[in-house]
């Protein structure tokens, strides 16, 4: 007999019981004496008895399993979000099924209906930058699989979400600029069609009017913030008139690769140009100079995520409440943007 088709009839026959008493001894029930149990868990093993939990779960409605979609999960960040995600929902007797929109609507729309077809039990996503539409989330909460953002908020009623203060990351890395004697600092920003890129704008030029500089819309430089593209702004950033001496990328990816460029043109960094990043890639901490960045706190935003989506699956007949948790980024300072001492 083949391991992988033994059922609980073929227990039942081979002891000569009721397949219905196999179940319950299976399930623990206590209407099965302990000494019948035994006998029944023995023979399962030695025909090689695994129990169906998908189907036993679907019985239940439930599946126990939770889908996370994420931009990249080649990014530190994005990485330590699974990582707290999963080890949150183990704990709880979730699985976690991870998957990709690498940047793209149409790609995160697919993941959407095959994880919902799936029979996930809830859904944990960080929407793509070509996501500017809502569609393919709206009414899912509705049919029985909860929503829950996490990083970049999205304009879409309902979901629970989870998302960092990017107006403060932005205030407090321009700051920070500003201290080390910074006064012409160009911002790298992401799509405007992003919620935390507008953010982390507006808390840069929050922090140049606190401190009496003026905002010049010459010095934002607007990419999708990849590699190649902090070599293009860079370079954008050498042939403006000013006499450029801070740069605030909104994140670590575009701030080495400008890093690194303009080393190469003999740019002194931080002396002649400070710079600092945003999400603490494991990189930033042993390139040559260190980045300066704000750190995310990935795992704490994961394990918050993860919680509080598991917290909506196991209420789902109480009346929903939508909550909204706002996690503070931190400053690091490194070397590409100690000027002072």
């Amino acid at each position: 007999m083949e391991n992988n088709s033994t059922t609980i009839h073929d227990i039942a026959k081979a002891l000569g019981i009721d397949s219905s008493t196999v179940s319950r001894a299976l399930n623990n029930s206590n209407r099965v004496s302990i000494k019948t149990k035994q006998k029944i868990l023995a023979k399962a093993n030695e025909l090689g008895y695994q129990r169906n939990v998908l189907a036993s779960n679907l019985r239940k409605s439930r599946t126990n399993t939770i889908g996370v979609i994420v931009p990249r999960i080649s990014r530190h960040f994005f990485s330590s979000a699974i990582s707290g995600i999963e080890e949150t929902a183990f704990k709880e007797g979730y699985n976690v099924i991870i998957c990709q929109s690498l940047e793209q609507f149409e790609r995160e729309q697919n993941l959407v209906q095959t994880l919902v077809a799936n029979r996930v039990d809830g859904l944990i996503m960080s929407i793509s930058m070509e996501t500017l539409s809502y569609k393919h989330l709206e009414g899912l909460d509705k049919h029985g699989t909860p929503v829950l953002i996490f990083d970049r908020h999205c304009d879409l009623p309902g979901p629970n979400n989870v998302l960092l203060d990017d107006f403060k990351g932005g205030f407090d890395a321009t700051s920070h600029l500003i201290s080390q004697g910074c006064t012409h600092i160009v911002h790298f920003s992401g799509p405007d069609s992003l919620r935390v890129y507008k953010n982390r704008l507006e808390g840069y030029k929050a922090a140049l009017e606190k401190h009496g500089l003026p905002f010049r819309e010459n010095f934002v430089l607007n990419s999708r913030l990849m590699t190649e593209d902090g070599v293009s702004l860079s370079e954008k950033v050498l042939a403006l008139p000013e006499k450029i001496d801070g740069i605030f990328s909104a994140n670590d990816v575009a701030a080495i690769s400008a890093m690194q460029n303009l080393k190469k043109k003999g740019v002194r960094i931080p002396e002649d140009i400070a710079i600092i990043g945003f999400s603490n890639e494991p990189i930033s901490s042993v390139i040559e100079p260190s980045l300066s960045t704000m750190d995310q706190s990935g795992s704490e935003m994961g394990k918050l995520a993860a919680t509080l989506l598991l917290k909506q699956i196991k209420n789902r007949a109480s009346e929903k409440k939508v909550e909204t948790i706002i996690i503070n980024p931190t400053l690091i300072v490194r070397n590409s943007s100690k000027k002072k001492s």
